[in-house]
């Protein structure tokens, strides 16, 4: 079985362009976080979210020039390490533009609402689910170990319910093993939303937009492709809805 890693990052912003101002991952006992100096600077609405100043960072080394680096990008690129992130696919592209890549993950957020096939929850965010799913950690929000010891615990959560799902399918206990493959494999491919929680129509299903306001889901669409974020997830719900 593959070590499983648990890790986030905190950036410069949330576009493709984006770098990494700390990182931190967490496997087995060992734990550990750092802090870098960014190509670009941090401005005040990233630091908003995670409270890193460019004056924090500004003593600090560059993530490629730093000691930890070599370490970093060994157990990332790891075959036999399966990184765990939430909202992975980000974290990965900032990872990327660090020359860290990335093959096999899981997703908490892709895993997390997949399971939620009645569409019962209305956010994914790491901290929505923290509080919506009751778990007790002692940690800070949006420091990145602080969201690494949230995530851990969520991932404990989501994949005993994956077992609890293949148990009543099956009648069989799941292995450790299995779970992780299903995990592996809600992650390798985006989401589909079931909902829309913004804009004119939101509270509506995409089914029924689709068939009432066919041209805004368009708009919707094109709009997502031109956004310099990562849209991963919603280009491909439109797309599977709109038959693209």
């Amino acid at each position: 079985m593959n070590k499983i890693i648990f890790f986030d990052t905190e950036t410069t912003g949330n576009t493709h362009e984006d770098r990494l101002c700390q990182i931190a991952y967490k496997s087995d006992s060992a734990e550990f976080m750092g802090l870098y100096k960014p190509p670009i600077k941090i401005p005040p609405d990233a630091s908003a979210v995670h409270h890193i100043s460019n004056k924090m960072i500004a003593d600090k080394p560059s993530f490629k020039d730093s000691l930890d680096y070599g370490t970093i990008k060994e157990i990332f690129e790891n075959p036999n390490n399966t990184p765990v992130a939430h909202n992975a696919p980000f974290d990965i592209a900032i990872l990327k533009n660090e020359d860290i890549n990335i093959g096999q993950f899981i997703c908490t957020l892709r895993v997390a609402r997949a399971l939620d096939t009645e569409d019962k929850i209305d956010s994914y965010r790491l901290q929505y689910l923290r509080y919506f799913l009751d778990i007790e950690v002692e940690a800070t929000a949006h420091d990145a170990l602080g969201d690494v010891l949230v995530l851990e615990q969520l991932f404990k959560r989501l994949k005993n319910k994956i077992k609890e799902n293949e148990k009543e399918k099956t009648g069989i206990d799941t292995t450790e093993e299995k779970a992780l493959e299903i995990m592996v494999e809600i992650s390798s491919h985006p989401s589909i939303f079931k909902s829309l929680n913004f804009g004119k129509h939101k509270g509506k299903t995409i089914e029924e937009v689709l068939r009432t306001d066919r041209g805004w889901l368009e708009w919707l669409y094109n709009e997502k492709k031109k956004s310099d974020t990562i849209e991963e997830d919603w280009i491909y719900t439109l797309e599977h809805y709109l038959g693209e």
